[in-house]
C-alpha cells in the first residue's frame, strides 16, 4: 500500500492568544504537533493541522486601548504584521493545512448559533456572576482555587467581578466527566488526569460564567445585547468551525471530527479536558479522541514570560543556528510533557554533540569516502559480513521502536532510536576502516559493502527525522542522490544489498560546530542590546498644593539664543533667552552631563519665569528651565522640556 490513504487524521495546537512578544515557548507546541502532522502524511494519513489565533477578551481590548488603536487593528498587526504569528510560523517552517483566526466572520456567526443551542437546551441560563476574575488568564475563580490569593494559572493578581452574565451548567456533567478522566485515555499524560480530578472535579464542579457585560470585545449574544460570549466557548468550538460546523465556510466535519489528538499546554489542560468535553456532551456531539497536555519550556526555572524578561527570541535562535537544529533541539532535549528547562548553553551542546558530532559528522566522512574511493559512484557487487547483519537488524529494530514512541507523542524517545542507529553507523566505520580497506584492490568489494551499508543507515536516518527537520533530510537524500520512492515511509526497509547502487555527491556542512565561549559571549551581547532600559521615575509628592498657590507659577515659552558651560562646574549651563519682553533672561541649569551647548541653541524650552533670581556659582539665574527626571538602569537621567517652535517666545503656558 506504498500510494494508499491509511485513512483520515486531524490534529490540533491551541489556538493562540496574539502577542507582540512571541517567544520560543509560543513555537514548541506547534513545533511538535508539525511533526506529528508530517509524520502522519509520510505514514500516508491524509492529515488536517489546525492552528490560529484567539483574539477576543477583555485583555485584547485593553491592550488595544493603551496602543490607541482598535481591538480589530491590534489583532490584525500581530498576527499579519512583522514577525507576527504567521510570520513565526513561517520561519519555524510549520505545515499547518487550516488558520483560523475567531475574528473570522463564518466562527462569529458559528458562536452565537452554538450559545444560543445550549441555551434551548437549559444548559445555558441567567444569573449574576459575583467572584474572583484573571485578566490575563481569561479565567474565573472560586476563593479556595486562589493561590496565595492570586490566579492559580499565571500567579497574578486576581479582581472581583460583578455583572450580570450566563451560566453553562457544567456541574451538570461533573459525573460524566470524572468518569471520562479516571476511565478513559482520553487525557495524558495520567498525571494531567489526578489534578483535574482533585483539584476541580472533587472539590464540586461549579457552573460556568460563559458571558461578560463589563467589555465589548467578544463575540456578542445575538439575542441578549450588552452580553458577550466567554472567550474560551469561541475558542474551543474553533475546533470544530474550522471543519464547517455551523457554518458552510468548510465542509470536512464529517472526514475528520472528532479530532484525533488536541496538543495543549498545561496551564490550558482543564479547558480542554473539562468544559470542552462537557460542551460537546450538551450537544450530544462526538469528543475528541485524546487532550495531550504537554509541559512548559522553562527558562532558567521560570516559565518564559515577558513580565519576567525571560523570553528567547526564535528569530534570534534560527539566524544564527538554523531553523532545523532549534526543532531538533526543542523535541530531542525536553520529553513531550513534562517541562524543560532551556538554555543558550544546552542549545549549543546539543547542536554540537548530535547534529555537529554525530549526525553531520556521519554524512560528511561517508560521502567524502565515497567519493575518494569510488567517485561518487557505488555499483552493484560487495563482499558482505556478519558485521553487517548485526547493523541490518538494528535498523530494523531502531525503526520499530521509533514508530512506537512516535504513536505515543514520545518525539526525544523517537529520537533516542534515531541516534542509536547513527551512533553505531559511526562505530561501524571504526569497526570496518575503510581507509585500510582502501589500500588494496582485493578488499575493494568489502569496501564497496561498507558504503553502501552506511548510505543505507543514512537513508534510513534521513527517513525518521524528516518530521523533525524537514529541510536537513532533503539535504541528506540529495547528497546521497535518493530517488522520491526511497525518501517515503513505505521505504524504510533495510535494502544495501550487492545490488543496490549509489551516485552520492558532495555538499555543505550540515551542521558546523560551535565555539560555545564565542556564540555564548555573543547571544549574551545581542540580549543586552535588546533588552529595554529598566526605567524608574520619582515618587509622586503626597503632600497637595493648593491650586490658587500653583497658578501663580509663570510657565512661558523661551527660545535659547546662546548657551555655554561654566567654568569650574561640570553640572552647570548658561542659557542666554527670549522670554518675549525684548530683555535677555539668564539662566543656569544643571543639565551640562546630558546636553552639548551648541545642540540647545534654537530650541524652545519652558521656563518658570517668576522665581526669585539666586546665585550659582556667582552668576545670577532668573528662573528655572522644566525637565523631566527618571533614572535608567540606576543612573538618573534629566531631559529638558522642549516644545514646538512655531509657539512664540514668552508665549504662556496653561
Amino acid at each position: 500500500m506504498c500510494n494508499a490513504c491509511k485513512g483520515n487524521y486531524y490534529i490540533t495546537t491551541p489556538i493562540y492568544y496574539p502577542s507582540s512578544n512571541l517567544h520560543i515557548g509560543h513555537a514548541y507546541c506547534t513545533v511538535a504537533t508539525d511533526t506529528m502532522a508530517r509524520y502522519k502524511r509520510l505514514q500516508g494519513y491524509n492529515v488536517k493541522f489546525l492552528t490560529g489565533t484567539d483574539e477576543h477578551g477583555q485583555k485584547i481590548e485593553e491592550k488595544a486601548k493603551e496602543a490607541g488603536v482598535t481591538p480589530q487593528q491590534f489583532v490584525d498587526n500581530i498576527v499579519l504584521g512583522e514577525k507576527g504569528v504567521l510570520d513565526l510560523w513561517k520561519l519555524m517552517n510549520i505545515s499547518y493545512d487550516r488558520f483560523i483566526r475567531t475574528t473570522d466572520d463564518y466562527h462569529v456567526a458559528a458562536i452565537q448559533k452554538i450559545f444560543k443551542k445550549m441555551y434551548d437546551n437549559g444548559d445555558i441560563y441567567k444569573g449574576s456572576y459575583k467572584g474572583k476574575y484573571c485578566t490575563p488568564c481569561e479565567s474565573f475563580w472560586t476563593e479556595s482555587q486562589l493561590v496565595d490569593g492570586k490566579c492559580p494559572d499565571c500567579g497574578r493578581e486576581v479582581h472581583d467581578a460583578e455583572e450580570e452574565a450566563y451560566f453553562f451548567r457544567l456541574s451538570k456533567y461533573a459525573d460524566r466527566i470524572q468518569d471520562l478522566l479516571e476511565n478513559t485515555d482520553f487525557l495524558e499524560p495520567r498525571s494531567r488526569v489526578n489534578e483535574m480530578v482533585n483539584n476541580f472535579i472533587k472539590p464540586g464542579l461549579a457552573d460556568l460564567c460563559v458571558s461578560r457585560t463589563s467589555f465589548t470585545w467578544g463575540v456578542p449574544v445575538d439575542f441578549d445585547p450588552g452580553h458577550v460570549v466567554y472567550v474560551w466557548i469561541d475558542a474551543l468550538f474553533n475546533y470544530m468551525t474550522a471543519l464547517g460546523f455551523e457554518n458552510d465556510k468548510y465542509d470536512d466535519l464529517n472526514d475528520f471530527w472528532p479530532a484525533d489528538v488536541h496538543f495543549v499546554g498545561k496551564e490550558i489542560v482543564r479547558f480542554h479536558s473539562i468544559i470542552w468535553p462537557a460542551m460537546l456532551m450538551s450537544l450530544d456531539l462526538p469528543l475528541p479522541k485524546k487532550v495531550y497536555g504537554h509541559g512548559w519550556l522553562n527558562f532558567n526555572g521560570e516559565k518564559m514570560s515577558k513580565s519576567r524578561g525571560n523570553v528567547v527570541d526564535p528569530y534570534v535562535l534560527s539566524e544564527r543556528f538554523g531553523v532545523d537544529a532549534l526543532r531538533f533541539f526543542l523535541l530531542r532535549t525536553f520529553p513531550f510533557g513534562s517541562d524543560g528547562n532551556f538554555t543558550n548553553e544546552m542549545l549549543i551542546s546539543t547542536i554540537n554533540t548530535d547534529l555537529a558530532n554525530t549526525l553531520g559528522n556521519l554524512v560528511s566522512r561517508t560521502v567524502a569516502m565515497n567519493q575518494k574511493y569510488f567517485g561518487g559512484q557505488l555499483g552493484q557487487g560487495g563482499a558482505a559480513a556478519p558485521l553487517d547483519e548485526e547493523l541490518k537488524a538494528l535498523a530494523a529494530d531502531v525503526c520499530a521502536k521509533y514508530e512506537q514512541q512516535m504513536d505515543k507523542f514520545q518525539f526525544s524517545v523517537a529520537l533516542n532510536e534515531v541516534f542509536r542507529l547513527l551512533d553505531r553507523a559511526n562505530k561501524y566505520i571504526d569497526e570496518t576502516t575503510p581507509w585500510i580497506l582502501a589500500k588494496t584492490e582485493e578488499n575493494k568489494p568489502r569496501l564497496l559493502t561498507v558504503m553502501k551499508n552506511l548510505c543505507e543507515c543514512i537513508r534510513l536516518s534521513a527517513i525518521l527525522i524528516t518530521p523533525m527537520m524537514p529541510e536537513t533530510a532533503r539535504k541528506i537524500f540529495d547528497m546521497l542522490n535518493v530517488p522520491a520512492a526511497a525518501r517515503t515511509w513505505d521505504a524504510k526497509c533495510y535494502c544495501a544489498d550487492e545490488n543496490a547502487v549509489w551516485n552520492t555527491v558532495t555538499g555543505a556542512v550540515l551542521f558546523p560546530r560551535i565555539d560555545m565561549e564565542k556564540e555564548l559571549a555573543a547571544l549574551e551581547e545581542l540580549s543586552k542590546a535588546s533588552k529595554k532600559p529598566a526605567i524608574e521615575i520619582e515618587p509622586y509628592a503626597e503632600e497637595n498644593v493648593d491650586f490658587d498657590t500653583f497658578c501663580k507659577s509663570d510657565f512661558r515659552a523661551v527660545k535659547v539664543k546662546a548657551c555655554q558651560n561654566v567654568k569650574k562646574s561640570n553640572k552647570l549651563l548658561q542659557f542666554t533667552l527670549d522670554d518675549g519682553t525684548g530683555t535677555d533672561r539668564q539662566i543656569l541649569s544643571g543639565i551640562a552631563m546630558y546636553y552639548k551647548p551648541e545642540d540647545l541653541v534654537g530650541k524652545t524650552l519652558v521656563a518658570i519665569t517668576n522665581l526669585p533670581p539666586r546665585k550659582m556659582m556667582g552668576r545670577e539665574s532668573c528662573g528655572m528651565l522644566l525637565s523631566a527626571v527618571h533614572t535608567v538602569n540606576g543612573e538618573e537621567k534629566l531631559n529638558l522640556i522642549m516644545i514646538d517652535d512655531a509657539i512664540p517666545a514668552g508665549a504662556k503656558l496653561c
